[in-house]
C-alpha cells in the first residue's frame, strides 16, 4: 500500500518485523505446549524465549537472504531463529507445517486489523450522531432519481448513514469472530504428529479460537466473508461520499467539504472549491471492493491444501485493511467539518413552487370522494404547469383556481396541505429507532 493512503498503526501490522514477531510467538507458544506435554524439555522451551529477548529484533535482510537460497519463507525464518537461539531451536516446529504458522499469523493480523477498523467505525458513528442531532429538524428536500420528491431533514439523511454504519459495525464484529481462528494441526490437518492441546494452547495465548476442521489450511470461506464485509463497508463509504459530492454541486450547494485557509481548488481557476476528499473516498472504496472477488475465488482450493490463495492474500490482507482504515478516518474528518447551508436547503426546497406537496393534495382528493385516477389527473395537470414554469408559478395558487379541485376541496383545506411541518411529525420516532433516547 502506498504511504499516501496509509496510517501508521494499521500499516505497522503488516511489516515484515510484525509478521516475524507473530510467527515467533506461534512457534514459541507451541513449544511451551509441547513442553507441558513432555514432548520437549521445559528448559529448552524457556531458553527459546530468553534467547529471543536477548537477540532483539529479527534481521529481515538475513531472513530474505536465506529465503533466496531455500525458496521457502518459513524455513528461512526458522533458520534465522536457530542462528539466534542455538541448539534448543531444534525443538521448534515439532509436528507443525508451514500453514500452521502462516494461517494462524494471518488470523492474528486480520483480527488486530479488525480492532483498528472497529475503533474507526466508532469514531465515525460518534460524528454522524452528533451532526444528525445538530440538524435533526433542518428542512431540506428529499430526492428520488435525483429529482425533488418530498421534504426531509438533513438530520434524517445523517441518521440513515449512522444506521448503515452501525449495521456495518455489527457485520465487522461477526467477521472478526469468524476470522480469528487458529490452526496448529500439522500436515493435512490430522494432528498425527502434534497433539490438539497445542492448538488450544496457542489459540488461547493469541486470543483466537480453534479451527474445528482445518485440513492443512484454515478454510477460506472465513477470509471471503471478512473481505466481503470490508467491501460492504467501503460501499457505505462511497454512498455517503456520493451524497456529499451531489450536495456540493454549484447548482445545489446545500453542503460542502470544509475548505481550509490556504487551500487551492484548481491550478487554473482560482474560484474552485472541489469535493476532492469525497471523490478520493469514492476511488478508495472501489479499490477495497476490488479485493472481494479474489477472496471469494480463494475458497476453492485443491484437496487439503494448495497455495493459489497465498499470493492473493499477501496483496489483499494489507491493502484492503490499510485502505479502509484510511478511508474511514478521512470520512470521519469530512463529516466532522462538513459545512452545512440551511438557507440554501430552504431555498432549494421551495424553488419548485410547492410541487413537493402534491401527494398530500392527491390523497385529500381521494378522501373527498374523487377517484384516484381523476385525483392524480387534477393534481398533475397543475403540477406540470408549475414544472414547465421552472417554479415561477405556484401549485397552491393554481389548485385554488382550478374549479374541479375546489369542487371537491375547500380552499382552506387545500392550503392546509402545504404545511411543511406535516412532513416532520415522525422525525422523533425515526431518531428514537436509530439512536434510542437522545
Amino acid at each position: 500500500m502506498i504511504p499516501r493512503y496509509s496510517r501508521a498503526p494499521m500499516a505497522a501490522l503488516w511489516t515484515p518485523e510484525a509478521r516475524f514477531r507473530i510467527w515467533f510467538e506461534i512457534e514459541a507458544h507451541a513449544t511451551d505446549a509441547l513442553a507441558a506435554l513432555g514432548v520437549v524439555p521445559k528448559e529448552a522451551a524457556a531458553r527459546i524465549w530468553e534467547a529471543d529477548a536477548a537477540a532483539g529484533p529479527f534481521d529481515v535482510a538475513r531472513i530474505d537472504a536465506i529465503e533466496a537460497e531455500t525458496k521457502h519463507d518459513v524455513i528461512a525464518f526458522l533458520t534465522h531463529v536457530s542462528e539466534r537461539t542455538g541448539p534448543e531451536a531444534r525443538f521448534l516446529h515439532q509436528g507443525m507445517t508451514s500453514s500452521d504458522v502462516l494461517d494462524t499469523c494471518l488470523a492474528v493480523q486480520l483480527a488486530r486489523a479488525a480492532d483498528i477498523l472497529l475503533a474507526d467505525l466508532d469514531q465515525l458513528l460518534d460524528v454522524l450522531k452528533r451532526r444528525a442531532i445538530e440538524h435533526k429538524l433542518t428542512p431540506t428536500i428529499g430526492r428520488s432519481h435525483g429529482i425533488h420528491a418530498e421534504p426531509v431533514t438533513f438530520g434524517l439523511k445523517l441518521a440513515q448513514a449512522y444506521a448503515e454504519f452501525a449495521r456495518n459495525r455489527d457485520r465487522l464484529v461477526a467477521a472478526r469472530a469468524d476470522i480469528a481462528t487458529c490452526a496448529i494441526s500439522g500436515a493435512v490437518g490430522t494432528f498425527a504428529n502434534i497433539d490438539p492441546f497445542v492448538e488450544e494452547y496457542v489459540a488461547g495465548k493469541l486470543g483466537l479460537t480453534v479451527e474445528p476442521v482445518s485440513t492443512q489450511v484454515i478454510p477460506r470461506d472465513r477470509h471471503a466473508m471478512f473481505f466481503a464485509t470490508l467491501g460492504v463497508i467501503a460501499s457505505s463509504i462511497e454512498r455517503l461520499s456520493t451524497e456529499v459530492r451531489h450536495l456540493q454541486r454549484t447548482e445545489v450547494l446545500e453542503a460542502e467539504e470544509y475548505f481550509s485557509p490556504g487551500q487551492k481548488g484548481s491550478s487554473a481557476m482560482p474560484h474552485k472549491r472541489n469535493p476532492v476528499l469525497t471523490e478520493n473516498l469514492t476511488g478508495l472504496a472501489r479499490m477495497v471492493r476490488g479485493y472481494v472477488t479474489p477472496a471469494l475465488e480463494n475458497v476453492a482450493l485443491w484437496h487439503e491444501r494448495d497455495i493459489s490463495h497465498s499470493s492473493v492474500e499477501r496483496y489483499i490482507g494489507p491493502d484492503a485493511t490499510i485502505t479502509l482504515d484510511f478511508a474511514l478516518a478521512r470520512l470521519t474528518g469530512v463529516m466532522d467539518k462538513l459545512v452545512v447551508y440551511p438557507a440554501r436547503m430552504a431555498k432549494n426546497l421551495h424553488r419548485m413552487g410547492g410541487l413537493v406537496h402534491s401527494q398530500r393534495v392527491l390523497l385529500a382528493l381521494t378522501q373527498a370522494g374523487v377517484s384516484r385516477e381523476d385525483s392524480y389527473r387534477l393534481v398533475q395537470r397543475n403540477a406540470m404547469r408549475v414544472w414547465e414554469s421552472d417554479g415561477e408559478l405556484s401549485l397552491l395558487d393554481l389548485l385554488k383556481a382550478d374549479a374541479d379541485v375546489t369542487a371537491a376541496l375547500p380552499v382552506a383545506e387545500i392550503e392546509s396541505k402545504f404545511d411543511l411541518d406535516y412532513h416532520y411529525k415522525h422525525v422523533d420516532t425515526i431518531f428514537a429507532r436509530v439512536f434510542g433516547a437522545v
